[in-house]
This record gives structure tokens, C-alpha cells and sequence, in this order.
């Protein structure tokens, strides 16, 4: 749809071309050096596992609530992740350039990239897409989606597209806050539980997440967190 486009444009800053993923192993081999004589010790990282509560919900609407949200948040995290992965290697490829003539060629290279191969698929996004796709950016990078278009590109245009944003009720100024917002909680949720069941590839958020603050502030029943009237 033509109202994601302004997300299109922001991964044509953000991404370049895909690199050849490399395989990594969590097992890690060291040496021993005994008389000579090398020894491998092998020490397996084990990852923490996060215990997470059972889902409750108030009634059947509230169900298929969190089951719809589920499927968005499952659709759109993985450009989320991608951002952050090719901001990071973006900023890496940048510093290593001196000149600025070069910086703005090979930024033109990513845009035309970006808009070949992403956009298209990018501007099928739903306007509540749309809008997980927003807070995931900022949960990943650190960064709200105006914040990155203004370090990108320009402060005039970052104005420009969260005005357009805003007639589709989406601002590109939206932080991800669990604590604050439930909807951000149940994708917290969402995430962790795709996590642990491998739907998802995890990566850390670019900041630190209380889950279990949240889970205590949400996941009680209304019903319970009402003051009962005296008398």
C-alpha cells in the first residue's frame, strides 16, 4: 500500500547489499598446552532460558486480539532485525571511508539496492503493520524511525515523512515501551515465546527490557487490579 512507502524509503538508508551469512557454532573449542601437547576442552555456552507465564485472557475477543497481533508481530519483526543488523555494518563501512564524495556514492548504491529488491515487498504492509514495524525499529536499533531518516537523510524530510505518516495514524517518533504500553508488552510476549520455540532468531534489543516487570504490571486480570468499593 502507497502509506508504507515512507518505511520503504527508510530501509533503502538503512540496508545495503545482503552479505553471505556466516555459520557460527555456540560450542567453543579451547587449548590446553601440557608438556607440549595441545588438549582441546570444549565448553558449551548455554543460553538463559526465560520462564515464561501461561496466557490468560479475559474473553474470547481478547484472544483473538493477541492471536492477530501475533501474526504481525511474527510477519514484521524480521525487517526490524535486518535494520539493525545492516545499520550496524552500514556505520562500519562508512568509518572506513575518508572521503565524503565516496560516503554519498556508495549511500546511492544502498538506495538503489534497497529500492530494487525491499520495497515492493515492504509496501504490501498493512497500516497496523505498519505501525508494529515502527516500534520494532526502535526496540532493535535504539533509535525511533524519524530519528534514523533525520541522521540518514535530513531533518526536513524526516518532518516530512511522519506528517504523511500521521494521516495513517502512524508516527515514525514511536518508541516501543512495554512497560508503559500493553500492546508493546504482548509483543514482548509474542517475541520471547518465538524466541524460545525458534520461530524466531533472537537478537538482543538495543536496550535493557524488565520483562518480568512487565509481566507483573500486565499479565494480572483487570478484574483484580480494581478497587473494590467499601461498605
Amino acid at each position: 500500500m502507497k502509506y508504507i512507502t515512507y518505511i520503504a524509503l527508510f530501509f533503502s538508508l538503512a540496508i545495503f547489499a545482503q552479505e553471505d551469512p556466516v555459520k557460527q557454532d555456540s560450542t567453543q573449542v579451547h587449548y590446553m598446552i601440557i608438556e607440549g601437547d595441545s588438549i582441546p576442552v570444549t565448553a558449551v555456552e548455554l543460553d538463559e532460558v526465560m520462564v515464561l507465564p501461561n496466557l490468560n485472557f479475559e474473553d474470547r475477543d481478547a484472544r483473538i486480539r493477541y492471536i492477530i497481533l501475533r501474526r504481525k508481530t511474527l510477519k514484521v519483526y524480521p525487517y526490524a532485525k535486518l535494520a539493525a543488523e545492516r545499520l550496524e555494518a552500514l556505520q562500519k563501512r562508512l568509518d572506513e571511508l575518508e572521503r565524503r564524495s565516496d560516503k554519498k556514492r556508495y549511500a546511492k548504491i544502498i538506495q538503489k539496492y534497497i529500492e530494487d529488491e525491499f520495497s515492493a515487498e515492504l509496501k504490501k504492509l498493512t497500516k497496523t503493520e505498519g505501525q508494529i514495524l515502527v516500534k520494532l525499529i526502535h526496540r532493535q536499533t535504539g533509535k525511533t524511525t524519524f530519528q534514523l531518516i533525520k541522521e540518514l537523510r535530513s531533518g526536513w524530510r524526516a518532518f516530512w515523512f511522519n506528517n504523511t505518516a500521521s494521516l495513517f495514524d502512524i508516527s515514525l517518533k514511536k518508541e516501543f515501551n512495554p512497560l508503559v504500553e500493553e500492546e508493546d508488552y504482548l509483543i514482548e510476549d509474542i517475541l520471547q515465546r518465538a524466541f524460545q520455540n525458534e520461530r524466531l532468531k533472537r537478537q538482543d534489543p538495543a536496550f535493557d527490557i524488565d520483562f518480568y516487570a512487565c509481566v507483573d504490571k500486565w499479565s494480572k486480570p483487570k478484574s483484580e487490579t480494581k478497587s473494590k468499593p467499601k461498605g
